[in-house]
């Protein structure tokens, strides 16, 4: 007696009339066995990926301010006047799709040796060690801005880091490395250290103009 192909696939195969395999039949039936498998490998990967996506988005952009929950705590508006200058501003925080921003207005004077006018917070955590720049949501008056970091290097009240970025009227996402600061003078290290960060400042700075800045949100990344 000669054995068909079917006989060797067990009962999920079959031989057409005249003897000859049905492929499509023992296809069908092969996937309908398959299908109490397929639907735990796919509840399996959906789980794994709820598990998995909420880490890798927290490892790259490490959020520490939406301005909700009493932003006005956190943040301190300063201008030059702390050392003589007359430039002028404030910084209010509005609500707009639900979702709340700083925005941060002025006019900034280079009189009596000053320049500048921002909004500074100090990060209760500081920044993590494998932090490497400073992200921010950010729209304005078409205009350059810069993010000012100080550290536990930065003794003098002169000394900071310094990093610009340019605005739009749109919301826009600005990504500061931080070996793209650069050191306000040569007593400082070239580039910051993420783990001795102890405040981060949006500066309107430098010359003579009007500001108007939003800031939506500021992580590290």
């Amino acid at each position: 007696m000669t054995l068909g192909k079917a006989d060797f696939r067990g009962p999920l195969c079959s031989l057409r009339e005249g003897g000859r395999f049905d492929k499509t039949k023992c296809h069908k039936r092969a996937n309908r066995g398959n299908r109490p498998m397929q639907r735990l490998f796919r509840r399996s990967l959906i789980l794994l990926l709820m598990v998995v996506l909420p880490f890798a988005a927290a490892a790259e952009d490490m959020m520490i301010e939406v301005f909700e929950l009493q932003p006005e705590t956190r943040w301190r508006f300063f201008t030059d006047g702390v050392m003589g200058g007359v430039s002028s501003g404030q910084v209010a925080f509005l609500k707009e799709g639900g979702k709340t921003y700083a925005h941060m207005t002025g006019r900034v004077s280079t009189a009596n040796y000053g320049g500048f006018i921002q909004m500074r917070m100090e990060p209760p955590d500081g920044a993590p060690s494998d932090a490497t720049g400073v992200r921010l949501i950010v729209r304005g008056n078409d205009q350059r801005y810069f993010v000012h970091l100080r550290t536990s290097g930065t003794a003098l009240p002169w000394q900071f880091y310094q990093a610009g970025f340019e605005v739009t009227g749109n919301w826009g996402e600005v990504r500061l490395p931080f070996d793209a600061y650069s050191e306000s003078g040569h007593l400082l290290r070239a580039v910051p250290l993420a783990d001795s960060l102890k405040s981060i400042a949006v500066v309107a700075y430098g010359r003579d103009h009007e500001a108007e800045i939003d800031v939506r949100e500021v992580s590290f990344y």
